[in-house]
């Protein structure tokens, strides 16, 4: 029974992990969406200055 109650809590443990990875890798994503705008935004005020 205690392999049971053992194997139930690493179940629950890799679910927990499962998720908590998968929230920080959008996040990641959506953080670099963001800076991926910003510089792109930069890049077009620079190339508006030069023109």
């Amino acid at each position: 029974m205690q392999a049971f109650y053992a194997l139930q809590q690493i179940k629950t443990l890799a679910v927990r992990a499962a998720v908590l990875t998968a929230i920080v890798a959008l996040t990641a994503c959506n953080t670099m969406q963001g800076a991926g705008r910003d510089i792109e935004r930069a890049g077009e005020e620079i190339q508006d200055v030069a023109d």
